[in-house]
């Protein structure tokens, strides 16, 4: 009698697992997110690639160029045409001259015919769209390669800015570390008679400023891994996770760059340079292409046809219909046309056709001196910003090091009670102000590194990072 009961209650527990599974599916990210390991630089760079919209866009616009030549390469190529028709029911009277009466025919008719065409001259204008056209693809291609570096480049910087957002935060949690234990020495002084109450409560003020520069410090490390999922286009309501870098390894890059040698290079390495002047010679082309219309043009046309009576009711002038096959075969007809076509006068739209060419090209040539003039001068600029960041860290490295020994010193003078409350939290906002600058300086130079390679054209896609603690 206790059977159907357990049989019940077996089917109210698996009811109960069945309603929890849609939460632990929906909860399933969140533990995924939180399991998974920190990213390195190198992966950052390959999801943003995998994902960004605008690489998938030069994609699209590369293979559309490629179908461009395709086209363009089978204007060459003879035009074939086969057409077929059938007539089912043809009625025709015919009055007979012997007397009045008049012979009707009823037939049903068969036609097939195939024809050719080629354009043997139009004055160069497939050939210029055929050059023109693989210009472009060419351009697209490098357009592609840029937005790649370009995507790499963005990466690496908000990478970079997570990393020095960390180290700040850090250097903000040790200073608030630092007055607190100079608030309770104030506080132990105090009590001793050694030192005043207004020492104490401006030791609490600054250790309240200390802390509310903690709560920045991690906003702003917020706001940098929220920029860097942006533009890598992860999931928005998950949060990522970076390995960290060493500032020390950031320290082994060259001393000083040329700016001279560095232009050098951009001028001939930067993909988006070579692919404007591909662009100006697709434009000089479409001038040839408009061009064509002031010449002649010559095409040949080959054409072959027959027809059949499948059925036919009825005689005409006392002749029989031969079968089919043998109607298919004698019933014959082909042509060869050689043709010329040369327009006169079209109302000038060929002149306008021109002008408006010789205007795109003139354009592309003059955004492409643009484009050099303005990478020259980002050169010149990335290069003086990269050897003033090499020399600020062996300045701030030199100010850390006394920085931090004028505070140990002041603070051991303030524990005996013979330094003032102004003294010895100047020297610790001094002591943490320069090691912020330190960590700066560190992860300034790793970007100026970046944007040196970037402006040159040479951005890897792929870093050559060490991680200590990568697994």
């Amino acid at each position: 009698m206790k059977k159907p009961y357990r049989h019940a209650e077996l089917i109210l527990v698996i009811c109960f697992f069945m309603l929890l599974f849609p939460v632990a599916i929906q909860a399933d990210p969140v533990r995924r997110i939180s399991e998974q390991k920190a990213l390195t630089l190198d992966e950052c760079i390959a999801l943003a690639l995998d994902r960004a919209s605008g690489i998938k866009k030069a994609e699209y616009n590369l293979g559309l160029t490629g179908e461009e030549i395709l086209k363009n390469y089978g204007q060459f190529l003879p035009k074939i045409s086969v057409n077929a028709s059938y007539t089912p029911v043809s009625e025709s009277t015919t009055f007979l001259p012997e007397g009045s009466s008049a012979a009707t025919t009823s037939s049903e008719r068969i036609d097939i015919g195939v024809s050719a065409s080629l354009n043997l001259f139009n004055g160069f204008a497939d050939y210029a769209a055929l050059k023109s056209s693989i210009n472009r693809m060419h351009s697209a291609e490098l357009t592609l390669s840029r937005a790649r570096q370009t995507v790499a480049f963005d990466i690496t910087q908000a990478y970079y800015r997570i990393l020095l957002d960390r180290e700040l935060l850090s250097v903000a949690e040790k200073n608030l570390e630092a007055s607190e234990s100079l608030l309770q020495l104030s506080r132990r002084q105090f009590e001793t008679g050694l030192k005043p109450l207004t020492d104490v409560l401006q030791q609490e003020a600054e250790t309240a400023n200390s802390r509310l520069a903690v709560i920045q410090a991690e906003e702003e490390l917020r706001q940098s891994r929220i920029e860097l999922q942006k533009r890598m286009q992860t999931d928005p309501l998950s949060d990522i996770d970076i390995q960290t870098i060493p500032p020390e390894q950031l320290k082994g890059l060259v001393p000083s760059v040329s700016a001279d040698s560095l232009i050098a290079a951009a001028l001939q390495n930067r993909a988006d340079i070579e692919s404007a002047a591909l662009e100006s010679k697709a434009a000089k082309w479409d001038i040839t292409r408009s061009s064509s219309a002031r010449w002649p043009s010559f095409d040949v046309s080959l054409s072959y046809g027959t027809n059949a009576y499948p059925y036919y009711d009825g005689r005409v002038a006392g002749r029989d219909i031969p079968p089919l096959d043998d109607q298919l075969t004698d019933q014959t007809n082909y042509s060869v046309t050689l043709s010329m076509n040369w327009p006169m006068f079209d109302g000038f739209l060929t002149r306008y056709g021109v002008e408006q060419s010789k205007t795109a090209y003139l354009t592309r040539k003059l955004d492409q001196s643009d484009l050099e003039r303005s990478v020259i001068l980002d050169i010149r600029l990335a290069a003086g910003n990269y050897n003033t960041a090499y020399r600020q860290i062996s300045a701030a490295e030199k100010n850390l090091v006394a920085a931090e020994k004028a505070f140990e010193t002041i603070k051991r003078t303030y524990e005996l009670g013979a330094a003032t409350f102004v003294e010895v939290n100047s020297a610790r906002a001094s002591f943490a102000s320069a090691r912020s600058e330190y960590k700066r300086s560190l992860y300034n130079l790793a970007l100026q590194q970046a944007v040196l390679e970037y402006t040159t054209g040479t951005h890897p896609i792929t870093s050559n990072l060490e991680y200590p603690d990568y697994k």
